[in-house]
């Protein structure tokens, strides 16, 4: 029998009563734990690491930080797969509120990208809004200033009421709230299909630059620091959001709206401007956003990352309304709040900078040497749970869903283009995919959101496939892009993704950068459907192939479940969407490649292969109404090799304009380098290819050049070299478009169809 000094009895029975208090507080058992989301295995794994029942504090804690949203209990051992390491990045995925890659100078990038999928579905102006604010907190919380935003937007039916509604309020809703927080938009892109009628998407993607010696880390160290929650106060906007993101939409998810937090750019904009100014000083050890689960989340991961503990009093939590509880504190997803560890006796520096700023800024706890999260009330402990049981890797959950492929998958391998006619006048079609939603100008989006606000380093807004923004006071420039074609993962989820990737890839070379790495957001439905599973770990399985052969490692991101809606009996889960969002570096920004044509006379040369496929594309979906057809013709090593040749014909100075070849085929492609210059084109087809799928088809590995005359027989030479496909397509007009010497009009009457048809069926 061991034996007890007096401090060791102290405390033995100190703990008996600290468990006891506990215990006697609002009882719980497996019906609440339910009702909490929590499935019964996991409420007993819950008291195994407690060894006793949590109360209701406790188990509203581990419902939000079990949750689907902030576990990623279904996913991260298929993550894991991923390759997360490469010469350029600074920090592995999950060790960092974002990714972090060095692009030299001195200099990093943090970048991420996160979906707000649910709350913009119920709220689309607001739930949009504070997409924006969180994943830009992500960013300046690692002590880098934000200074590009790029999105990733799903619509249903652009004809239904519902769509014309969310799509209004999400955009107004970006558009304010990044306009007045002041970092421009420079890229992203839209898509509508039914499949997102009742569920849209809204991936927001932020980018920040810091120098590699100022970085923030989001870990908590250092027995007795104490710790600050900085910002605005805390409501009960948000609470359970996180469980809120873990569940299917129904018909009464609107009566969830308090899970919809509230933003306010303002108060994010100055709390931006103290927390670099604190940057500045030795004051600070860790920082981290409140996002997804609010106090607990940072707490619990800040506390696991530097394998610690912290004490926190929530009684000096600054409030906006009276009487919340313990849980609603912990739980509450308020926006524009931050938790800082501080250096002890540095109180007074942190505390200057907040008051300067007119922020909250109080103390609420201080670091522990113990593995425990200990939340006092008025003296009261309330919660006692250890850190590490809450994140990833350490206690939660980690499940392997069963999987099962579709029957529709086979099904799509019977398409045979010989059954699809080709239709007799070509210029008809020509003009009515233009005017398609997907394919027409998103003008009418784009003009809400300012592409040039506040940012130091400058957006060149260069009509390019990448989005470019010059890095101040160097000879470089980031190349940014987000892509994903969901028809094709869902025709098809692991080619699917793998062309997601590697257009992301053509899009960042064809501007003359070099891919680096990507962030993710897997938009998928409900995990506990085999079939959703199945197109889950296909799409993993797909991206890791291409991110290998690009050498994009993967940084970090967000996982999205249950983007599907019941209801009654119906389930409908969308296309899985995994948006690739992908960096590039130009290490010499007089490599900057437009998409435009500069000059009539110019030459018009297709690099890549020419297949007779038209799988999946627009035109046969939208013209010919075939919904069932296998993703498009993808060789990965055929894309790799066009990427290295078009990247070296930029860096040569062969070429005055690149431009892939995505949706609405090549028709599409000619029209989008057209239009910025008002010039035309006059090309012939290949006649051994259908007529309609040389134009419209959405085979990959495809990019159009135009070369100015002088450069034409050194661009053929050496086009020779490489052995990869290649043809003359024709030459840039002074403003009419032709094709096999049939004219299909001029370019300011397409121009006007191209940039107003959204803005006409709004």
């Amino acid at each position: 029998m061991p034996l007890f000094t007096k401090l060791h009895l102290n405390l033995y029975f100190c703990e008996i009563i600290r468990k006891k208090i506990i215990m006697t507080e609002n009882k719980v058992n497996i019906q609440t734990a339910k009702e909490l989301g929590i499935l019964p295995e996991e409420f007993k794994q819950i008291n195994k690491l407690l060894g006793r029942t949590p109360n209701f504090t406790e188990l509203s804690i581990y419902s939000v930080m079990w949750s689907e949203h902030a576990s990623y209990k279904n996913s991260i051992k298929l993550l894991k797969t991923l390759p997360r390491k490469g010469k350029h990045l600074l920090a592995e995925a999950g060790e960092e509120n974002a990714g972090l890659v060095d692009i030299g100078d001195g200099l990093a990038c943090a970048f991420k990208i996160e979906s707000h999928n649910h709350p913009s579905a119920v709220e689309p102006y607001q739930g949009a809004a504070t997409g924006v604010g969180g994943i830009n907190r992500d960013i300046f919380t690692m002590g880098a200033r934000p200074i590009a935003q790029l999105n990733s937007l799903r619509f249903g039916d652009i004809k239904l009421d519902r769509t014309k509604w969310l799509l209004k309020g999400i955009v107004k809703g970006i558009g304010d709230y990044g306009n007045a927080f002041g970092v421009p938009v420079v890229g992203g892109e839209v898509y509508f299909d039914e499949c997102y009628n009742a569920n849209p998407l809204v991936n927001a993607m932020s980018v920040g630059i810091v120098n590699k010696n100022k970085v923030i880390s989001a870990t908590a160290k250092g027995v007795g620091n104490p710790v600050y929650i900085v910002g605005s106060s805390t409501g009960k906007d948000g609470i359970h959001g996180a469980t809120f993101a873990s569940a299917d939409l129904n018909e009464k998810s609107a009566d969830d709206i308090p899970s919809v937090q509230v933003g306010d750019p303002f108060m994010e904009k100055l709390l931006l401007e103290a927390s670099l100014e604190l940057n500045e000083t030795d004051a600070i050890i860790g920082m981290q956003d409140m996002g997804a689960a609010g106090i607990i989340c940072s707490t619990s991961e800040m506390s696991a990352r530097g394998k610690c503990g912290m004490k926190i009093e929530l009684d000096k939590v600054p409030l906006r309304q009276k009487n919340m509880q313990a849980w609603e504190i912990l739980l509450s997803e308020s926006q524009e709040r931050m938790l800082v560890v501080v250096n002890k006796g540095k109180e007074k520096i942190v505390e200057d900078i907040f008051k300067k700023w007119d922020l909250h800024c109080a103390i609420i706890g201080e670091v522990i040497k113990e593995d425990r999260l200990l939340f006092y009330e008025h003296n009261k402990l309330v919660a006692d749970v250890p850190a590490d049981s809450l994140v990833l890797g350490g206690g939660a959950p980690v499940y392997e869903r069963e999987n099962k492929e579709p029957a529709y998958f086979k099904q799509l391998k019977k398409f045979n283009i010989k059954q699809i006619e080709e239709p007799e006048n070509i210029r008809e079609v020509a003009e009515f995919l233009i005017s398609e939603p997907t394919i027409a100008s998103k003008q009418w989006i784009y003009e809400q959101y300012d592409s040039m606000v506040g940012t130091c380093n400058m957006s060149t807004n260069y009509p390019s496939d990448a989005a470019i923004v010059n890095i101040k006071d160097t000879n470089k420039a980031i190349a940014l892009t987000v892509d994903c074609n969901s028809r094709y993962v869902w025709a098809d989820p692991e080619k699917g993704t793998s062309i997601a990737v590697a257009e992301a890839a053509r899009n960042i070379v064809c501007s003359g950068g070099t891919p680096v790495a990507i962030t993710n957001c897997l938009n998928f439905g409900n995990p506990y459907n085999p079939e959703v599973f199945w197109q889950f770990s296909k799409a993993i399985k797909g991206m890791g192939i291409a991110c290998e052969k690009f050498g994009t490692p993967v940084t970090g991101g967000n996982v999205s479940f249950y983007n599907q809606t019941t209801i009654g009996k119906t389930v409908e889960p969308i296309f899985p969407t995994p948006t690739i969002g992908m960096l590039g570096i130009i290490d010499d920004n007089s490599n900057i490649t437009s998409l435009s044509f500069k000059h009539k006379g110019d030459m018009i040369f297709l690099i890549g292969p020419v297949i007779e496929d038209i799988a999946s594309s627009e035109y046969l979906l939208k013209y010919h109404k075939i919904t069932n057809s296998p993703c498009p013709y993808f060789d990965i090593e055929m894309e790799y090799k066009v990427q290295q040749v078009v990247s070296n014909v930029i860096k040569k100075k062969l070429i005055s304009s690149a431009h892939d070849i995505s949706e609405g085929g090549l028709f599409t492609a000619l029209i989008e380098s057209s239009i910025s210059n008002n010039l035309g084109f006059d090309i012939t087809t290949d006649a051994e290819t259908r007529e309609d799928a040389f134009l419209f088809g959405e085979s990959q590995s495809r990019v159009i050049v135009s070369v100015n005359p002088n450069c034409e027989d050194l661009f053929i030479d050496y086009m020779i070299t490489q052995k990869i496909p290649f043809m003359a397509l024709g030459h840039v007009t002074k403003g009419e478009l032709r094709i096999d010497d049939i004219s299909y009009g001029f370019i300011k009457d397409i121009k006007k169809k191209y940039n107003t048809a959204l803005e006409n069926l709004i």
